[in-house]
């Protein structure tokens, strides 16, 4: 428990906090890394060089900041953010060097605003949240590693299996090394694979969706490269899987994580959106509903570029067509080729909008998942607020860290 004149400092900095939160998120991460430069061997550097997470820090620690007399408003957050680190391989020894360069680039910051009392209110705050992440993450590596087949940081999987789904997107099967039994999972988790790539002086971890249903003697990953666009440079992993690894490697992988996850006790229609490869965790939603809920009614609606782009679109159709209740397909191609015209291969062109939404989604009443690029998540959330759909019928999972809108909307 914080005292009363902690919270009234903590609140008190908000503001401050608004306006050079971003600041000093950056300037502690500099400050980490040149006293812990083992730590980059668990960043992911690109989201460190794009501003993605210097950006998501600041959010969290102004969320933190407003809610430091009701953290348990904030408990959602934190729990996801858990999953992550938990992922990742964060352990309770990692925070007190967090705590330590976040107060520290504070004061860098704010110079002589950044007074005693305000540091020391900071650093109990600190104290507490840390807390409730390692008693939280504790309680995740254990559930993961007293599975039948568990484990709890990282174990060798074997690709058992390369499959090229699209233009940019390609299936691993994963297959454990040691023959054990593959542990259940959530529809919608995610694994992270370690990689070491020649020539790379850091680890670089990188977190995919399961793109089947639980239940097999594999894991599936679909993934799509990541190639350089303009200021932003291509991304090493995806590059490195596409191009090098092949069937018989061994990779390193974290056990399921994750809590954009299907509710199964709801006998409501489901609506499954996606963008891109942002289909991946509804691929594994759609294949488990088809097998454990077969009276459910069930909408899949997925965006592309263009058939090119468009990855187990053969699959979705055939779990569609094999399941016993109400199901339908919709495919809106942004930018269709001409064989896609001549096939008809798509049920709207351009981009998603609200009548279209609408008139393919039988039931309002529904409980609504989504997942894709930011803007393609932004727009999709925009048009079920606007449609008045219920926060709590409303699920989604974003790639990297929150940005403004994601924090705004938890």
């Amino acid at each position: 428990m914080l005292s009363e004149q902690t919270i009234a400092t903590i609140k008190s900095t908000v503001p401050v906090l608004e306006v050079h939160g971003t600041t000093i998120t950056k300037r502690f991460y500099q400050m980490m890394f040149e006293a812990h430069p083992e730590l980059l061997n668990i960043f992911n550097h690109a989201n460190q060089k794009q501003g993605r997470q210097q950006g998501a820090l600041a959010n969290a620690v102004y969320a933190a900041a407003q809610h430091i007399d009701r953290l348990e408003e904030i408990l959602p957050v934190v729990r996801q953010i858990a999953h992550k680190h938990r992922s990742l391989g964060i352990k309770p020894e990692h925070y007190p060097i967090v705590g330590k360069y976040l107060l520290a680039a504070i004061k860098d910051v704010l110079g002589d605003a950044a007074t005693d009392e305000i540091i020391a209110a900071w650093a109990e705050a600190y104290g507490v949240i840390a807390n409730v992440f390692i008693d939280m993450e504790a309680e995740m590596y254990k559930e993961a590693g007293q599975q039948q087949g568990g484990w709890s940081d990282f174990k060798s999987f074997v690709v058992q299996k390369k499959v090229k789904e699209s233009d940019q997107i390609t299936s691993f099967y994963l297959v454990p090394q040691d023959g054990q039994v593959l542990p259940e999972f959530e529809p919608g988790q995610y694994i992270s694979l370690k990689m070491e790539i020649p020539g790379e002086h850091n680890t670089h971890i990188r977190q995919y969706s399961l793109s089947d249903a639980p239940g097999h003697s594999h894991y599936r990953i679909s993934v799509k490269r990541e190639d350089a666009v303009e200021s932003r440079p291509a991304g090493k992993v995806s590059v490195y899987l596409h191009e090098q690894v092949q069937e018989g490697d061994v990779l390193q992988v974290s056990a399921p994580a994750g809590d954009f996850t299907l509710d199964r006790a709801d006998r409501r229609p489901v609506v499954l959106i996606s963008g891109g490869v942002g289909l991946t965790p509804m691929v594994s939603m759609l294949a488990s509903l088809v097998k454990s809920a077969p009276h459910r009614p069930i909408t899949f609606v997925h965006a592309a570029v263009n058939g090119d782009n468009h990855a187990l679109r053969n699959e979705v159709e055939k779990l569609v067509a094999t399941h016993d209740a109400q199901a339908a397909v919709r495919w809106c191609y942004s930018r269709p080729t001409e064989q896609d015209r001549l096939a008809q291969a798509f049920h709207k062109e351009g981009r998603l909008d609200l009548d279209w939404l609408q008139s393919v989604i039988p039931e309002r009443n529904a409980q609504y998942y989504f997942c894709g690029p930011e803007g393609f998540m932004q727009s999709v959330y925009g048009l079920l607020k606007e449609w008045n759909i219920p926060a709590s019928d409303i699920h989604y999972e974003f790639f990297g860290p929150a940005s403004a809108w994601e924090a705004e909307a938890q």
